[in-house]
């Protein structure tokens, strides 16, 4: 990786700075970093960007995060500089928001991929927090261990869906609600290569399962699909992933995403499009706002489409949530001697409603799921927006620049 990245525009370089306003200089970074790029006097500790290849190993070590600070700058600051700092100079502005993502290629393209359906460049809400990212690789992972795992659809149907805890012990590993983490199998491919990393969304609040404790959860089906042939194709990560038991030991590499992310303003409406556990990041959204317990500003607006309500993930815990923090609608398209309903059907059925959170400047939508829910999706949001006087795709363009259109599938 190539911490100095060149940004978009002319003659910019990406410099990894330390803020020295929260440094307490403990040296934990200059220890941890093994080609010298850091160092100090009697004032501040400071990063020399001649050296730095942005590894981020010193990153996660640092106890107050001052160390995770990166401008885009024409001509880097030197040492001199650095070194009569107060404070960090006035941040330039940022001509490429996500660019973080791209410390990792194969990150960036497993993120590039699940995003394309945006149909543009996606960029963050702006009130939301800011992210942090890439402080664990695939080289130096995060060790979790796991704390849980619990089927959440039920025993018997072919949804088998899992509640996965990662307990990540004094190991600081800090999430938001819609990023990601990568979890690379054991062992090598048929031609002898490491397996291929996969990413699964983060499905609690960023204060972990229960508020304070530093572990995260995961939802991830496993994949089990029969071949024409008689065969089953398992799939290498998502089994082993289920495979987990209490007590074992997972490397971790992230967090990763910089735009899935969740408004901070507690007065947006956010509308929720998924199927399976596409509603993993939903399930996080719908446990921040709980815990600030603002019910009566903001609402959450769920569409979530399974099978039947036994291949729903979470169903029981679903009906538990209040209707002033969720509005559900869960619509099932195998349920025995009923209509098939999928979710463009019941968007349909409220399309008024769905009208009037899309005029409001403040609301925000998110797909995540499947592929195959995006063609629906759009053409009954068209269907929608038509009835009601609005363009659409002129719509969905300015809410993905404003930060307020989000799409993760696969």
């Amino acid at each position: 990786m190539d911490g100095m990245i060149p940004a978009e525009g002319p003659a910019t370089v990406k410099q990894h700075l330390i803020d020295p306003e929260i440094c307490i200089r403990c040296n934990t970074c200059e220890a941890t970093c093994s080609i010298g790029a850091i160092t100090h006097d009697d004032n501040n500790y400071v990063v020399d960007s001649s050296i730095c290849n942005g590894c981020m190993d010193c990153v996660a070590p640092c106890p107050t995060g001052a160390i995770d600070n990166w401008f885009h700058v024409s001509v880097p600051f030197s040492l001199d500089e650095q070194y009569l700092w107060q404070e960090l100079p006035p941040r330039p502005p940022e001509p490429v928001p996500a660019a973080v993502e791209e410390l990792d290629p194969e990150v960036a393209a497993l993120l590039a991929d699940a995003h394309r359906g945006a149909g543009g460049k996606a960029c963050a809400p702006a009130s939301a927090a800011k992210p942090r990212v890439n402080l664990f690789n695939r080289a130096a992972p995060a060790m979790a261990r796991v704390a849980g795992n619990i089927r959440v659809t039920k025993s018997g149907t072919s949804s088998d869906v899992h509640h996965i805890i990662l307990d990540f012990g004094s190991t600081p590993f800090p999430v938001l609600e819609g990023q990601s983490i990568g979890i690379v199998p054991p062992g090598a491919d048929e031609q002898g290569r490491p397996h291929a990393m996969r990413l699964y969304s983060i499905s609690s609040a960023r204060d972990g399962e229960k508020p304070g404790s530093n572990n995260l959860a995961l939802t991830v089906k496993r994949v089990a699909e029969p071949r024409e042939d008689g065969t089953v194709f398992r799939g290498v990560a998502s089994n082993y992933v289920c495979d987990l038991k209490v007590g074992d030991s997972v490397p971790v590499v992230g967090p990763f995403g910089a735009t899935f992310l969740m408004p901070d303003d507690p007065d947006a409406d956010i509308l929720m499009f998924c199927t399976g556990t596409g509603s993993a990041p939903f399930r996080g959204f719908t446990e921040r706002r709980r815990r600030l317990g603002v019910e009566g500003r903001g609402r959450l607006h769920l569409f979530f489409g399974a099978r039947t309500p036994e291949e729903l993930p979470y169903f029981g815990p679903l009906q538990k949530v209040p209707g002033g923090v969720l509005r559900q609608e869960l619509v099932y398209s195998r349920v025995p001697g009923a209509p098939k309903e999928y979710v463009q059907d019941r968007l349909r059925a409220r399309g008024e409603e769905v009208a009037a959170l899309l005029r409001r400047p403040g609301t925000h939508a998110y797909v995540c799921g499947l592929r195959g829910l995006e063609d629906g999706l759009d053409a009954v949001l068209t269907e929608i927006a038509t009835r009601a006087g609005l363009d659409w795709p002129q719509l969905r363009a300015e809410m993905r620049e404003q930060g307020r259109w989000h799409v993760e599938t696969y």
